[in-house]
């Protein structure tokens, strides 16, 4: 018997038959929690920003598992036009859902825009799997025990949502808005299982965070222009302290796969920053009702998509 602190991938039920979408898929996190499902026999959908990467990383997995069923799709959260037109893409090759993984992100970049005017991080972190979510809704809802996932960060502790200066027009702190955007991401998934739960619908949206793992999230945000120096600095504390891609993906598919869970639950490592997963805490403000509810209001006018069955 595996003990209660020690979950790893041995844990995880056959998927066979069941659909995965797994945003942010060619690398890091994403990465290895598809190839995880595609170990255990789901079908399972890499949507990337960069399709030729996303092909890398299906090679890689079926060079471990080549009877894997590994499909790449066009999906870049920053553009809610390619939001819709991967939804389009897959209505036409899917019927069905499993599980949505909303994983992908960045963090900390110098001040940017996504394609639609909205503050970068708030825009892909928040808004793009808003967004995503929504459109997909009608596959989860017409799928027995489906799930949403939603990637947030221990960094949600200090976030704060800024309804006057979500653009970032006003003043810009990084980390703030990275903290912003991970804080809407529980928001988001507490909201949307109070919503589920209302409509009795019979999917679960439940959060996770991987604690401190070595990604190439750092490399990409705020270290992307940092000097040699730096960057050597930052690899030296992500190796001596940072746990590895693999262990901070197992929250992700504890929360993807754990038949216990009933929805609106937060898994992240049992020690915090580092462990095997469990069901952790996340602060008050993100258990806020009227905030919450706000940002969906809000989140649904940006990105023009309406959650029409969970109103």
């Amino acid at each position: 018997m595996v003990l209660a602190d020690r979950w790893t991938e041995a844990e995880i039920p056959s998927l066979a038959g069941k659909v995965m979408v797994v945003t942010g898929a060619n690398s890091g996190i994403g990465y290895e929690a598809a190839r995880m499902l595609a170990e255990k026999q789901a079908t399972v959908v890499l949507a990337v920003r960069d399709t030729a990467k996303g092909q890398q990383a299906k090679a890689r997995i079926l060079e471990c598992f080549p009877q894997a069923d590994v499909d790449v799709m066009l999906l870049d959260l920053a553009r809610l036009a390619s939001v819709r037109d991967f939804s389009q893409a897959f209505a036409e090759k899917y019927r069905s859902l499993d599980v949505l993984i909303n994983n992908a992100g960045v963090m900390a970049p110098t001040y940017r825009t996504t394609g639609d005017g909205f503050e970068l991080q708030f825009g892909t972190n928040h808004l793009g799997h808003f967004a995503l979510t929504g459109c997909l809704l009608p596959f989860l809802l017409r799928t027995s025990g489906a799930r949403v996932v939603t990637v947030s960060s221990l960094a949600h502790r200090s976030g704060h949502i800024h309804f006057d200066n979500l653009d970032g027009k006003r003043g810009y702190r990084r980390w703030a808005f990275y903290a912003q955007s991970k804080l809407a991401n529980l928001l988001f998934a507490y909201e949307l299982q109070r919503r589920l739960s209302r409509l009795g619908a019979d999917v679960k949206s439940v959060a996770c965070h991987p604690g401190f793992a070595s990604t190439s999230l750092m490399n990409n945000g705020i270290f992307a222009s940092a000097n040699p120096l730096v960057r050597l600095l930052t690899n030296g504390i992500n190796s001596l302290f940072a746990q590895s891609s693999y262990m901070g993906a197992l929250p992700t598919v504890y929360a993807a796969t754990n038949p216990s869970l009933s929805g609106g639950e937060f898994i992240g490592p049992r020690g915090g920053m580092r462990g095997y997963p469990g069901i952790v805490s996340s602060v008050a403000r993100s258990h806020d009702l009227a905030l919450a509810a706000h940002l969906w209001e809000v989140s649904e006018q940006l990105t023009g998509v309406h959650f029409a069955d969970l109103q």
